[in-house]
Parts: C-alpha cells; structure tokens; sequence
C-alpha cells in the first residue's frame, strides 16, 4: 500500500491527523500503557510522560513532514491539547501534554471500540467491517465509511458528529489504497498504536534509497 508516499500533507489534514490518536479512548496492553498512551508517546521522544511542542515538532519530521508544516501543527495542537491534559493545574506557557491524562480526549458517537473504561472491545471492532463493510470484507469504501459514521451518531452530540467525521474521513483521505478501500489493518493500526511507527520506517526508507 503507499500509503501517504509523498508526505505532502496540508496544514488542517496534518492537524486533524494527530487529534485522530487523541481522540481515541484506550486500552491496556502488555507495557501496562494504554494503546492510545502508547501511541502518542512516539511523539514523547524523551520518554519522561509529558510531549512538548519541539517533540512534536520532531515527530512530524520523523514521519517526512517538512519544518515550516512541523512548526505550526506542533504549535496548533500544543495550544488545543496542553490544558485538557492537566486538569486542576495552571496553564502553562510550555504547553505541555500529560501522556497520563491523555484519555480525557474521549468523545462520542464514534465506533464503541473502547468501552466507558478504555477497555478495547474486540467485538465492536469487528462490527465495522461486518456491519459496514458490504463490497469487501475487510475494508470500507468511502460510501460505507459515511453510512457506518450516520449509524454511530449520539442525539445531539454535536461535537461527537463533528470529531468522528473528520477523524475517520481524513483516515480514509489519508490512507485509503488505489483502489479508494480503507483496509482492516490500517485502521486497527489506530487503535493498536502502530501507524505513526510504520509512517516513520516508510520515510526513513525513503530517504535512505535517495
């Protein structure tokens, strides 16, 4: 798959990209980390639990995006993100994210993957693809992700509507294959915690056959 080959990513996509992994509750794995703890802490580059904005900024690098686009994204999702993540402290003009408090970005009308607890569920995983995935067993088409992110809407949630569509829409936008299918295992490397190090590799590949 080539997935985002060029790394030309606008500054909205790029920004709404990362809130995707923001977005998402957790889960425990074997590193007793949440998956979405987990995941962002590729960009914790210092392993210490908190990310600044000069390590996000390095982990869009690491991934091919360019300095101009790594400095603003970095600065826009440090100034969003920060407070959420220190509830009952001072703000800060370090603007740093607690990789702890990270799971108080959860929102709804999204996929139920994550339970009330962060708990991955197997089964609703399962659900997009079995009840959404009509053409292709495991991958969805533009016009199933539409029909699966109408299904999961919340009464007059809003602002869950809003972070689900376009969570999932720049997934697909992002990382749909030639054929326009977003894959099975692209969108459990999401919720695994893997796409950004498989992002990396792929650059680091990139620049070492230049």
């Amino acid at each position: 798959m080539n997935t985002m080959n060029s790394f030309q990513i606008r500054l909205p996509l790029l920004i709404s990209f990362f809130y995707i992994f923001l977005a998402i509750a957790t889960a425990q794995n074997s590193s007793g980390l949440s998956v979405l703890q987990k995941h962002v802490s590729f960009f914790d580059r210092n392993h210490d639990g908190i990310i600044y904005p000069k390590e996000t900024f390095e982990g869009f690098r690491a991934i091919g995006c360019g300095v101009a686009l790594s400095t603003t994204a970095s600065a826009f999702i440090h100034a969003g993100l920060s407070q959420k993540t220190r509830p009952g402290k001072a703000p800060s003009p370090l603007l740093p994210i607690e990789i702890v408090n990270i799971k108080l970005s959860i929102h709804g009308s999204d996929s139920g993957v994550y339970d009330s607890e962060g708990g991955f569920v197997a089964s609703k995983f399962e659900e997009i693809f079995s009840k959404h995935a009509k053409q292709h067993p495991n991958a969805l088409t533009s016009d199933e992700l539409k029909e699966m992110l109408t299904a999961n809407r919340e009464p007059k949630d809003f602002k869950g509507w809003l972070a689900a569509e376009s969570e999932w829409k720049i997934l697909y936008d992002l990382c749909k294959d030639k054929e326009g299918l977003l894959q099975k295992d692209i969108v459990y490397s999401v919720y695994d915690g893997s796409l950004f190090e498989r992002l990396e590799k792929e650059h680091s590949k990139t620049k070492n056959n230049k």
